[in-house]
């Protein structure tokens, strides 16, 4: 059933106790170190993708809501650990992507497992599967949390009661990390934030001896109890004397691992031998029996010359008897012969190929040599005959010059004569008279 409140996600010890992994056959001992481990994968995790300490709060505080109302016998820790942070960081405005996350928890896992550090390839079919058991987590938990998810954590509250009790600053720092280890419990769902925050300020006030007003209760004036307050910090003594929690194998949907351990143990378990009493293994030395091994070939080859081959084949002439003999004494080619044969092959292709290039080019050369002069003679011709056109254009014109001086010379002379026979009739006339 969902409420419609924003902050009413607690529950009771008898509720706690009758979780879902209780009911599923997983001690109070195991769950409670998964519990821890899930939390320090999300604190690790954002500690490494830079997130602020509220990101990693929240996401937390999902992770213990989610496994209050599903088992973890039914999701594995890591996958859930993943997913709390992924949605975390969207809740809290300092949104990461999945491939970050992603390869951010393999390198964990890899750490943490003493595995080689391998590279998560984006395009392998590893990353595709985790990137959807990635998203297909967080909507299971939204639909568990009713898309509320609204946490109120008790650090915001430890910054104001310090300051109305005027505690000395050295005991801000310890109240804060003691509410992030709170964060280990279960405490975010059994307790508001003003009660967690209030008993971690009492249990740092006691850790460094500073007294705080019993007259009248200091607690009261944050609304909150003595109970609760002794409750906390039983919780946190507690936690401080469990040891380091490790992972313990419940899910019994199978191993899930961020790192390419699962498929490599599948391969491994698929390549084992078979039975001797099985087809598979009948077929296998059958087929190793009827495929001869290089060295009974060429033992089979020397008995057959030694015994049949000399009763059967003809006599030899000296010089194919000498060719047989040369090739029966080489020794077999191997791949490396052939591939050297194969390059050099090549090699000489290549340099018949230049060859024909260097030939092609030196023919073109010729050729435009041979056009080049060919192009010479022929301006020298058209210039000749340009020469020989220009003369024969200027003669007639000279002749035309000469022709026009002598009929000049010839009208002068004719002038002339007139001019005397006028002259020479002028004076007979004179004469006469």
């Amino acid at each position: 059933m969902i409420y419609a409140a924003i902050d009413n996600f607690y529950l009771s010890d008898d509720q706690l106790k009758n979780s879902p992994s209780r009911k599923d056959g997983i001690d109070e001992a195991t769950e409670t170190t998964l519990r821890i481990y899930g939390c320090d994968l999300i604190q690790e995790g954002g500690i490494l993708l830079k997130l602020p300490q509220a990101v990693m709060a929240t996401g937390q505080v999902l992770f213990h809501r989610f496994y209050c109302k599903k088992s973890f016998m039914k999701f594995h820790v890591k996958k859930v650990a993943a997913s709390c942070v992924w949605l975390a960081s969207k809740l809290e405005e300092s949104p990461r992507k999945a491939r970050q996350v992603l390869i951010i928890f393999h390198r964990m896992e890899c750490r943490r497992e003493n595995l080689p550090t391998e590279h998560l390839d984006i395009g392998s079919k590893k990353y595709a599967e985790l990137k959807m058991e990635l998203s297909r987590t967080e909507r299971h938990i939204l639909k568990e949390m009713g898309f509320i998810c609204h946490v109120e954590h008790p650090h915001k509250f430890i910054s104001n009661y310090l300051a109305t009790l005027g505690t000395p600053p050295e005991l801000r720092q310890e109240a804060w990390n003691l509410a992030n280890d709170s964060l280990r419990t279960t405490l975010c769902v059994r307790f508001k934030s003003e009660v967690v925050a209030c008993g971690v300020v009492y249990a740092a006030a006691r850790r460094f001896q500073v007294p705080l007003p019993e007259n009248p209760p200091w607690w009261k004036a944050f609304d909150a109890e003595k109970s609760g307050i002794d409750e906390v910090c039983k919780v946190l003594a507690h936690l401080y004397s469990l040891p380091k929690a490790l992972y313990i194998p419940v899910c019994k949907d199978g191993e899930f691992t961020f790192s390419n351990r699962s498929l490599d143990s599948q391969s491994k378990a698929a390549v084992k031998e078979l039975p001797p009493t099985s087809p598979q293994a009948k077929n296998g030395t059958d087929a190793t029996r009827a495929t001869p091994q290089p060295a009974d070939i060429e033992l089979g080859g020397s008995k057959g010359e030694s015994g049949k081959s000399t009763s059967k084949e003809p006599q030899l002439k000296g010089t194919d008897l000498e060719v047989r003999q040369t090739r029966e004494e080489l020794p077999p080619k191997s791949k490396y012969d052939h591939g050297t044969e194969a390059t050099g092959g090549k090699s000489r292709e290549r340099e018949d190929r230049d060859r024909d290039r260097e030939r092609d080019r030196e023919r073109g050369k010729t050729r435009d040599r041979d056009r080049g002069r060919d192009s010479d003679r022929e301006r020298d011709r058209e210039d000749s005959d340009r020469d020989k056109a220009r003369d024969r254009s200027y003669r007639p014109k000279d002749r035309t010059k000469d022709s026009g001086h002598s009929d000049r010379s010839r009208h002068h002379s004719s002038r002339d004569r007139d001019y005397r026979g006028s002259y020479s009739s002028r004076e007979d006339r004179h004469r006469h008279h």
